[in-house]
């Protein structure tokens, strides 16, 4: 056999490939070229694969070069020695010093003592004005507690109605004396007014019927109507002490035990042109004799008559005084010993004035 590896000649290997399938050995022609052919195609392939590589990594990297480092010798020096330790300072005896000179005593440095200032002088603040003194002087009445008395119904005993009031009418002290009753007739025909005395007569003024109950044994006044220490108060003018007028009464309130309570003064027309209605209480009116006639008076000015609150009849009764007179400090003693009641109510009074 030419060419090739020398193959022992007891071993023949079989290729699979023959004609027709059958089995032929590698020791004939066609196998030994066959063999050649792939050894070639292999070294091609090889060879190919290694050129890939070298190209590849030069397209990927490129030529490096190795740097060129300069070699530096450095001498190396010898071991040193160990440093020895040096040796303690000599310490100086006592004995070479020479004897220690005496301190001298130093001097107590006196401070200067700080004369501090007086405290300043406080003066007291100046007590703050005294409040001025209420204008005027309200009292609640609550409508339970006083009816009004012009128009009321006046009832029999049986509750039958037999007219309405009109008027009253009071003497110099202020005490109501009779009450004149308008006494209906038959469709208005026959009305007539007529005088009882005011004892004829009981009030009920929380009552939902008729306030007014004429007693029935009561017997009408006599026609002696020229009394000048008597007085209609309905329609009077009330003045002040100065004659200046106030306003006038067009309805009285009664309670329950037959005493008025207020007066309804029409102020309209004397201190605003519009119609205004106040409540002024009973003890604040009295009754003084001018020209031989009885003449209602009330101090009330014209900022006390501005302050009062309307009076409504559909809402309690605000009735006014005039506020006291301040009175002076030699006199703030005595006051203070005044009952209890009495300053407690003058100053809810005040309060109420006040809102």
């Amino acid at each position: 056999m030419t060419g090739g590896f020398p193959r022992p000649a007891g071993r023949l290997p079989i290729v699979p490939f023959g004609p027709l399938g059958s089995l032929r050995p590698l020791d004939s022609p066609d196998s030994l070229d066959v063999l050649r052919l792939f050894r070639r195609l292999c070294t091609v392939a090889a060879l190919f694969a290694f050129a890939a590589l070298s190209g590849c990594s030069s397209l990927l990297w490129g030529t490096q070069q190795a740097p060129i480092v300069d070699a530096t010798v450095m001498p190396v020096e010898p071991a040193s020695a160990p440093v020895a330790a040096s040796a303690p300072e000599p310490v100086e005896s006592e004995a070479n010093e020479g004897p220690e000179e005496p301190k001298k005593p130093k001097k107590p440095v006196v401070k200067p003592h700080k004369v501090e200032p007086p405290p300043p002088v406080v003066v007291p603040a100046p007590p703050p004005p005294p409040p001025p003194p209420p204008l005027i002087v309200l009292r609640t009445i609550e409508r339970s507690d006083a009816r009004a008395l012009l128009d009321s119904q006046v009832q029999k005993p049986d509750g039958k109605v037999v007219g309405r009031a009109v008027d009253m009418i009071a003497d110099a002290a202020g005490k109501p004396r009779e009450m004149v009753v308008n006494l209906q007739g038959f469709l208005g025909v026959g009305d007539r007014k007529v005088n009882f005395p005011w004892g004829a007569f009981h009030f009920t003024p929380t009552a939902k019927g008729p306030p007014i109950t004429l007693n029935p044994t009561a017997v009408p006044s006599t026609a002696n109507k020229s009394n000048p220490l008597e007085l209609p108060l309905l329609d009077a003018t009330v003045e002040r002490a100065n004659g200046a007028k106030v306003g006038r009464v067009v309805d009285v309130l009664i309670d329950g035990n037959a005493q008025p309570q207020a007066i309804v003064l029409d102020v309209g027309g004397l201190v605003s042109p519009d119609r205004r209605t106040i409540a002024a209480n009973w003890s604040a009116l009295r009754f003084v004799t001018r020209d031989k006639e009885l003449h209602p008076q009330i101090d009330l000015s014209d900022a006390q008559i501005n302050a009062t609150p309307p009076y409504a009849s559909d809402k309690p009764i605000r009735a006014v005084s005039p506020a006291p007179p301040a009175q002076p400090a030699a006199s703030a003693a005595p006051a203070v010993s005044a009952p209890p009641a009495a300053s407690s109510a003058v100053a809810v009074s005040n309060a109420r004035a006040v809102r």
